[in-house]
């Protein structure tokens, strides 16, 4: 989480209980005015992303049976 997302997130905690609803819901419509579909990804979800499917091109992956599936 980003410092400003925790900043954020301290901010409403100083709220009451009944205005951090209402802040919640102001924040969603402001994240659904700038992605309806929730498909856009921040730059860190696109980082990890790229990461991962430069792992997966090099073949850089965990067989199925090496991962304790019980845990």
């Amino acid at each position: 989480m980003s410092e400003l997302a925790q900043r954020t997130a301290k901010m409403m905690d100083m709220l009451p209980e009944h205005e951090q609803a209402l802040a919640f819901e102001m924040l969603k419509r402001i994240v659904l005015a700038w992605d309806p579909d929730f498909t856009k990804l921040t730059e860190a979800e696109a980082l990890s992303l790229q990461q991962a499917e430069e792992e997966l091109a090099e073949g850089d992956t965990v067989p199925h049976d090496a991962i304790n599936w019980d845990a």
